[in-house]
């Protein structure tokens, strides 16, 4: 069953020699529970098409469908975990993973979600206090406040230690399960982008436009280092490399 539909025929960005297109008919769905991998070059718009997706930028020209509803402005059923955590460094780990204007602050489900993410017990720290994984473990309970029913991921693990993305990785495709998410994923680490998704989809540049997909159908837990892992690895990298 298709949740996610998302039709971006072109987006540009205005500059000095007039519009410059950035993205260029590029059209998937995504299905409940399913895990999408997007990835490709720096610049080829892997980012703004995220932002398109999660109601952040309406200045595109296509369609985004959620459930078969037009999508227009953010929305309560899609969360956004960024690069960076970008927590309120004024309010306590609790209250920065129940911050939701207008819609009040339950503390059940805020202790669920920090017992699931391993912050249990640090519900009154400051983000100051928190180590960079810790941080960007409230930043995915935070997103999953909402109960979400699609979470889009911009390169959530980039900024941390090798065991720390190993972790996180992990924690995060259990997580899915467990709260029944579809993932939409950005990544620079094709092997992340292996070892988490369903498909992965190769976008090339100028303007960013899918120039492959490639269905992953491997079963979970995925060996890290594993024949087969490698094996889907250099595919994808043959296709970023074919599409420049």
């Amino acid at each position: 069953m298709t949740l996610l539909d998302v039709q971006v025929r072109a987006k540009r960005f205005a500059g000095a020699n007039g519009k410059t297109p950035v993205l260029s008919e590029v059209g998937f769905e995504l299905a409940a529970g399913e895990v999408l991998g997007l990835v490709g070059a720096s610049g080829c718009g892997k980012s703004t098409l995220l932002r398109i997706v999660a109601g952040l930028d309406p200045e595109f020209s296509g369609e985004v469908r959620l459930n078969g509803r037009p999508r227009q402005g953010p929305d309560r059923e899609i969360g956004v975990v960024f690069q960076e955590p970008r927590l309120f460094p004024w309010l306590t780990v609790a209250e920065n993973v129940g911050f939701d204007l207008g819609q009040g602050h339950d503390e059940a489900w805020v202790r669920t979600l920090l017992d699931q993410v391993g912050l249990g017990g640090l519900g009154e720290a400051l983000p100051r206090q928190l180590s960079g994984g810790q941080a960007q473990r409230a930043a995915i309970a935070r997103a999953l406040y909402t109960r979400p029913r699609v979470l889009l991921l911009d390169e959530p693990f980039s900024a941390l230690d090798a065991f720390t993305r190993m972790r996180l990785q992990d924690l995060v495709r259990d997580l899915a399960r467990a709260h029944g998410t579809s993932l939409l994923l950005v990544t620079h680490d094709i092997e992340e982008a292996v070892l988490l998704a369903d498909r992965v989809l190769v976008l090339g540049a100028a303007p960013g436009r899918i120039v492959r997909e490639i269905d992953v159908t491997l079963h979970h837990p995925r060996g890290r280092g594993s024949a087969e892992v490698a094996a889907l690895r250099g595919q994808v990298l043959r296709e970023l490399e074919r599409a420049g």
